[in-house]
């Protein structure tokens, strides 16, 4: 298993110990099965998606505080779910790289799961609060009136719409690139999936007609996906400029430049992979099962968005000291 599983993982070193040691393995024998029966990685992703959207129905419902020991089966659900969900997505790039099935389209999809997963779960859990806030309440001194809950339930919406839109699509978004950025060092660029917006408007000005139109649509929200990458990485943007124009093509940067940049990615990587799906669902089903889910939200917006600042700013440091190098 050894040489087939690792030829199944985009890198070692890009993967947090539980998903090397138990989630990765796991899915390597799924990726083998569902290779048998001929099944497309795409497909094992929309399944991915549609399971992770259907747990929704379960997080929307109180846990033992609120609705006993059948509350705590409902949430208990919603988190198996979301892990089959998360086993799934790990699943189909593992199934892509043993069966050479990759696609620009499997790219995308793979990266839009989790933003199809968490905006209905997170619009269940405002519900959730607008149904069940007995404790937040308590906590505040807030008397429990219909208007208070209303105004409440407002704040809680909007809490949810930054920790989804600026929170987890950002901090995701973030964490993705990084990763790539990491392999395109590690293995060069026919090991990363490594995009720049440039390429990607190309890709979808070449699509006519013929092109569906579901595939267009996803082609478009990528360009703007990766623009954002690179916005938020001037530093790192300077240095692929400076290497370009130094070097040429990828191919020619000296192994030098290569591992010194690893050299300091490497201690980066560690605590960007706390902003992937394993340690943010963590305190997701945490904060759930404890029934206070709206915490959550704050979390993500300040915990999870110190992390990624601190993510950032220790990237762009190395990337403006390297660049000054060269």
């Amino acid at each position: 298993m050894d040489q087939n599983f690792k030829a199944s993982l985009k890198s070692s070193e890009t993967e947090d110990w539980l998903d090397l040691h138990v989630i990765r393995p796991f899915c390597y024998y799924c990726a083998l099965a569902f290779a048998k029966f001929d099944i497309h990685p795409n497909t094992v992703t929309i399944w991915s998606m549609i399971i992770g959207a259907a747990s929704t129905v379960f997080f929307a419902t109180g846990s033992y505080y609120y609705s006993g020991w059948w509350g705590l089966g409902m949430n208990l659900v919603a988190v198996f779910m979301l892990m089959v969900a998360d086993i799934l997505d790990c699943t189909d790039g593992q199934l892509a790289r043993l069966t050479g099935k990759k696609s620009p389209l499997g790219r995308i999809l793979d990266g839009a799961a989790g933003f199809v997963w968490f905006v209905p779960i997170y619009l269940g859990m405002v519900y959730r609060f607008y149904q069940h806030h007995t404790i937040e309440f308590s906590w505040l001194g807030i008397p429990d009136t219909y208007q208070n809950v209303l105004i409440a339930t407002g704040v809680v919406l909007v809490l949810s719409c930054i920790s989804g839109f600026v929170g987890i699509s950002g901090q995701q978004r973030l964490a993705d690139y990084y990763i790539q950025v990491h392999l395109f060092f590690l293995k060069g660029e026919k090991g990363s999936e490594l995009d720049n917006s440039r390429r990607q408007q190309e890709i979808y000005d070449q699509m006519d007609a013929s092109t569906p139109w579901v595939e267009r649509a996803f082609q478009k929200s990528y360009i703007g996906y990766t623009k954002n990458q690179e916005k938020d990485t001037p530093a790192f943007q300077n240095l692929m400029a400076r290497m370009r124009q130094k070097y040429g093509s990828s191919d020619q940067i000296p192994d030098s430049v290569r591992q010194e940049f690893l050299k300091a990615s490497r201690p980066v990587i560690f605590w960007n992979g706390l902003l992937t799906f394993n340690f943010r669902s963590f305190w997701l089903f945490l904060l759930c099962l404890l029934d206070v889910p709206a915490c959550y939200f704050v979390f993500e917006i300040f915990g999870m968005g110190l992390l990624a600042c601190y993510v950032n700013q220790r990237h762009e440091t190395f990337c403006r000291r390297i660049a000054s190098n060269l």
